[in-house]
This record gives C-alpha cells, sequence and structure tokens, in this order.
C-alpha cells in the first residue's frame, strides 16, 4: 500500500509561486501514474496536472499549463508541482494521487494524499 504526503500549500498573493511536494511511502511509484487534483468549496475534484513515473509524459488541465508544471524525481519518489502566476481562483485544496492511467477521472487513481490548501489572496 502507498501513503502519499502532501507538503508545500499555503497563503500567497495572486501572482506568486507555490512548489508543492508529493512524497511516496509503502511502495514506490515505479510503473505508475501520479497525479495532482484540487478541490474548491463547493465544486468537484478536477485534474490540475499528471505524469507517469517511468517515462514522464505528462498531462494537464488546459487551461493550467503554462502557469503549472509537474516533474518527478525518481531518486527521493517524489513528485512537485510548481505553481506560477498563481491567482485567487486557484483557491483549493491540492490532493496527490496515484493510479494505473494518465487519466482526468479521479475514480481511475487508487490512494489519496490528505491533501494541502492553497489559499491565493487578491
Amino acid at each position: 500500500q502507498v501513503q502519499l504526503v502532501e507538503s508545500g500549500g499555503g497563503l500567497v498573493q495572486a501572482g506568486g509561486s507555490l512548489r508543492l511536494s508529493c512524497a511516496a511511502s509503502g511502495q514506490t511509484f515505479s510503473g505508475g501514474v501520479v497525479a495532482w487534483f484540487r478541490q474548491a468549496p463547493e465544486k468537484e475534484r478536477e485534474l490540475v496536472a499528471a505524469i507517469t513515473w517511468s517515462g514522464g509524459s505528462t498531462r494537464y488541465a488546459g487551461s493550467l499549463k503554462g502557469r503549472f508544471t509537474i516533474s518527478r524525481d525518481n531518486a527521493k519518489n517524489t513528485v512537485y508541482l510548481q505553481m506560477n502566476s498563481l491567482k485567487p481562483e486557484d483557491t483549493a485544496v491540492y490532493y496527490c494521487a496515484t493510479g494505473r492511467m494518465l487519466i482526468s477521472f479521479p475514480n481511475y487513481y487508487d490512494y489519496w494524499g490528505q491533501g494541502t490548501q492553497v489559499t491565493v489572496s487578491s
């Protein structure tokens, strides 16, 4: 079983940057997909970005590509989400998840972290 721990969230002003980290323990990410989702109050959980652990293929929400970048560090078994030019509408709880397909539907992901709050002030 995989345990995922997110970190790096916080309060930032609009236009600022944050880098989220997702560290895995128990098992490695090898052979799978790691994704970042986010969920704002009263909204559905949505894919932010995903990456295949082996080949590094990526998938982004169309509206976020260019501001957000997902990357991985195989040696540290950690996935990162670099978020730049943050906007108030990026405010949400950000979750890390693992699955087997590079897909945007949350139901296809097996393990989830506890989430980290990102708040962007105007």
